[in-house]
């Protein structure tokens, strides 16, 4: 089995995957920005073959590198795990003749008023949202539906570029600060009110081999707007129970709506007064380090579990299912540099013993802003075999373990 890896020296954590499939005796090829001198030994010596090319999303230039592969050898399989690269990666799998998610079903992931609109017909609950072009698209649809409306890139990760408003001047600033009219379109949905949370699976053909169930405390929105909350991503090693049933049943149609074959996803979804409510979904793994949870709560290798599916076409074991597993993002109290810490020597020999890893930046260190996200200061991830007793050592390590930064 030869594949090829999109982009395998970064992020950091796709070297993860090159290590997956190189265990389970796949040749890899990896095509990446990087000179294939940075790539360092470890990555060097897992890899069979490396191109360069000035941009993984550079379809011309990535079809080029992949013509220059195929022309050595066969190819069985081309992979990319990044947002970014996912539609890249299928229109020059397409050209190239070469098996895996196809460029339908990567827009479909990707563009998220076609995305909902396809869900819709298929008569899926999804919020009412429209692509808007122009500043006028945005007030129209704001009218119909009424506040709150969010406004979103129509294609982008996580909560990058969004916007909750509330009354027509929050539309107004938001029209100017997305840029609607000056360049790409947006997304403008119905504001959907209830827990935010996603589901997850490992597929082959279409069909869920590993699933995963996680919360976001809070949404996703108000933790990467506000800097005194410490969000929590936990995810349960209740998946079994009754009441997720709906949800998997979900994202099972879902998979099978947008043609979804064998492939990670990440689906996101809303659960208030409507009821369950399908919000995106992603035909990658997610980000910020979930599936490393994923791996610590269920003892096993996902990333080998991913190289299996992809390389021989079936799982090679079960999760254990026996931890819930969680991070929580710990904010400075203000912008500037790290100064040290508060509580952590308090927290550390309270529940050592749940403590996956912890990252916590030396003083000196450049904080960043409180939209980048859930891994862009400090963090700490546990687990602990009960999920309500998680959460409230997650709460605990948040009233506890403050950032201090000086300006």
């Amino acid at each position: 089995m030869h594949v090829i890896f999109v982009e395998p020296r970064f992020p950091a954590n796709q070297q993860e995957f090159v290590r997956a499939l190189h265990a389970v005796g796949a040749r890899v090829t990896g095509i990446g920005e990087a000179p294939v001198e940075a790539l360092g030994p470890v990555l060097r010596g897992r890899l069979h073959a490396y191109e360069q090319v000035r941009s993984v999303v550079d379809e011309e230039a990535l079809l080029a590198a992949v013509r220059r592969v195929q022309a050595r050898e066969w190819v069985d399989r081309m992979e990319a795990t990044v947002e970014a690269h996912i539609l890249p990666a299928a229109r020059v799998r397409a050209a190239a003749t070469i098996p895996g998610t196809s460029v339908e079903t990567a827009f479909l992931c990707r563009d998220k008023p076609a995305m909902k609109e396809a869900l819709r017909k298929a008569g899926i609950a999804t919020a009412a949202s429209t692509g808007a072009s122009t500043p006028d698209e945005v007030r129209a649809f704001a009218r119909r539906i009424g506040y709150p409306v969010i406004l979103k890139p129509a294609a982008s990760a996580g909560a990058a570029g969004t916007f909750k408003v509330t009354d027509d001047a929050g539309l107004e600033a938001a029209i100017r600060e997305s840029g609607v009219g000056r360049g790409p379109a947006v997304a403008v949905e119905e504001f959907v009110e209830g827990h935010e949370g996603f589901y997850d699976t490992l597929s082959i053909d279409g069909r869920p081999v590993h699933d995963f169930a996680s919360h976001y405390y809070p949404g996703v929105l108000e933790a990467m707007r506000t800097r005194w909350i410490s969000p929590q991503v936990i995810t349960t090693n209740r998946i079994g129970a009754l009441g997720y049933d709906e949800v998997k049943a979900l994202g099972r149609r879902v998979i099978e709506v947008l043609g979804i074959g064998t492939s990670a996803t990440h689906m996101e979804v809303f659960s208030g007064p409507k009821g369950l409510r399908f919000s995106e979904i992603g035909c990658r793994p997610p980000g910020v380090g979930v599936w490393d949870l994923y791996c610590a709560a269920n003892e096993f290798d996902l990333y080998r579990e991913w190289a299996m599916a992809v390389a021989h076409g079936r799982p090679d074991r079960p999760p254990s299912r026996r931890y819930s597993a969680g991070m929580i993002a710990l904010r400075p109290d203000r912008d500037g540099r790290i100064a040290g810490y508060e509580g952590a020597e308090s927290i550390m020999n309270r529940y050592n013993e749940f403590v996956i890893d912890a990252h916590l930046p030396p003083p000196g260190t450049p904080t960043q802003p409180v939209e980048a996200g859930f891994m862009a200061n400090a963090w700490v991830r546990m687990r602990h075999p009960d999920y309500d007793a998680l959460r409230e050592i997650l709460d605990d390590v948040g009233r506890t373990l403050k950032v201090r930064a000086t300006a």
